[in-house]
């Protein structure tokens, strides 16, 4: 399998903090500027509707069974693995997921989506720090909440992250002046933030 020239790990703060919405605008906003872009996700659990696995697939012009592989969708919405347990489904690892993995021979960038936060079980032996150590992505977006506790949040996200180039994207980021503090903060600290597709879109082809 051709390595594609540019992964990019889609991974958040933690759950519902708006992964699966910025890596599918990312992957609109990249196809709008010609490029070509897959989008992956190697695990997911809960029966969303529309689920991740539809979100991206709709995003990349795509079908739901490239973006997760049917045996790697649970029902239940907890992580992964525990997931999978309560399913009666054969546990998995971190090197079978990247494993499944596959890209056409076109595309410029790949979109891998993670479960969870950093540090949230991903499968039986890691969690989304050892599939990016795995991947080796040449960046990472970690999603999170614009307001209250994303300083704490990031932080710690971050240092989970270190040593990968890490972009932040700040959703829902509006006209509440906490969140121009937040970015204010971040920023101060030496992280990459963002606030809108289009500059994540330019972080990622730079």
């Amino acid at each position: 399998m051709t390595r594609p020239a540019t992964v990019v790990l889609v991974t958040g703060t933690g759950t519902a903090v708006g992964k699966t919405w910025w890596g599918a605008e990312l992957a609109r906003c990249l196809r709008a500027r010609g490029v070509v872009v897959a989008a992956r996700k190697p695990v997911q659990s809960g029966p969303d509707d529309p689920s991740d696995a539809d979100v991206l697939a709709a995003a990349i012009g795509g079908t739901a069974d490239e973006v997760c592989p049917p045996h790697r969708r649970y029902p239940r919405a907890w992580a992964p693995p525990m997931a999978a347990e309560d399913a009666g489904a054969p546990a998995f690892t971190v090197a079978d997921l990247v494993a499944e993995l596959s890209w056409p021979d076109d595309v410029a960038v790949a979109l891998v989506e993670g479960a969870g936060g950093p540090r949230s079980p991903l499968a039986v032996d890691g969690d989304t720090v050892d599939l990016a150590r795995a991947l080796q992505p040449d960046a990472v977006v970690l999603v999170a909440d614009a307001g209250l506790g994303t300083i704490n949040a990031v932080r710690l996200s971050v240092a989970a992250l270190e040593g990968f180039r890490v972009v932040v994207a700040l959703n829902r980021f509006g006209t509440d002046p906490l969140h121009a503090r937040n970015q204010a903060f971040l920023a101060g600290c030496g992280y990459d933030i963002v606030t809108s597709v289009p500059e994540l879109a330019a972080r990622v082809l730079a």
